[in-house]
């Protein structure tokens, strides 16, 4: 293990559940990132590969929520894959699946204490059942993380919420007006947000820092960083669900990651929603493998 200061090793967890969205193909996140040479390029150690339970297409009547039983049993499993690759020393790269795999790798935080997050997102995922027309969890992650929403996801073992407000920064999403029309509940005035229209009227590189600054003024004890590939810009990143016009660039993503990822703060990262389905002859794996090689090289130590 390296002796550097701020520097780990890194390892995958693979986590492909659907059970916060369907089997539209973000299930083939993990392999097509693993063909397009994620191991080769970062030389990472290969720790874990966790199968979902059987997806439930209807929404369940108590919650009003797709698979939530489901959900609740993969984060436990998913919670301590991540446990164990922290003890190990090393800093965890869980390759999704959906946006629900989230909840696992912050109960792994959680059990440890107070830790942040800083959320990548198109969209800030804050819904609420009664808004969300498909009972997606990978819409309303970020709101049962912070413990709004049904117990069965906003308590795990008991340690709800997982993030205090304070703790978290939303950054890069652009979808408040559709958000809003859908009747989402407002981001509360305690969680920091920079919109993707922040993030150009600072740049990337200075928002970046403002939100580790912001997430090292609390009390947490460090932070998680997710990410969704819909932060993107649609023109260079079309091959996922929910597309909105817009987005950051390949660049403006990279500076963003090796900011967050370079801080010794930072204890892991996930990678959500790419569907390979939607990249047919693999150049969208293959760009996005090198945005995260060279975003992750902060930590590794290789360009």
């Amino acid at each position: 293990m390296r002796e550097a200061a701020g520097v780990r090793d890194l390892a995958i967890i693979e986590a492909p559940s659907v059970l916060g969205l369907r089997p539209s193909g973000v299930e083939e996140l993990p392999s097509a990132l693993l063909r397009a040479g994620l191991l080769d390029h970062l030389g990472v150690a290969r720790s874990d590969r966790l199968e979902d339970p059987a997806y439930e297409p209807g929404r369940d009547e108590e919650t009003g929520l797709l698979n939530p039983g489901g959900i609740a049993q993969y984060s436990v499993r998913l919670a301590d894959a991540v446990g164990d690759v922290l003890d190990r020393g090393l800093f965890p790269v869980v390759l999704g699946g959906d946006c629900s795999i989230l909840l696992g790798n912050l109960l792994a935080l959680r059990r440890r204490g107070h830790y942040g997050l800083l959320f990548l997102d198109g969209h800030t995922d804050f819904y609420q059942p009664s808004a969300e027309p498909n009972g997606e969890v990978a819409s309303m992650e970020l709101a049962l993380a912070t413990g709004r929403g049904p117990r069965q996801l906003t308590d795990l073992e008991g340690r709800g919420p997982l993030l205090r407000d304070e703790d978290v920064v939303a950054f890069g999403f652009r979808d408040s007006a559709e958000s809003a029309q859908a009747g989402m509940q407002p981001l509360p005035p305690q969680l920091h947000a920079i919109d993707l229209d922040g993030v150009r009227a600072l740049g990337a590189a200075a928002a970046a820092r403002r939100a580790v600054e912001w997430l090292g003024a609390g009390e947490s004890a460090g932070y998680w960083v997710h990410l969704d590939v819909d932060v993107l810009d649609d023109a260079v990143m079309p091959a996922v669900d929910y597309r909105l016009p817009g987005g950051l660039t390949w660049s403006e993503l990279e500076c963003v990651l090796r900011t967050a990822v370079a801080d010794e703060r930072a204890l892991g990262l996930d990678v959500t929603i790419f569907n390979p389905r939607l990249d047919p002859d693999g150049s969208i794996a293959a760009r996005l493998t090198e945005c995260l090689r060279r975003g992750l090289s902060a930590r590794s130590g290789q360009v």
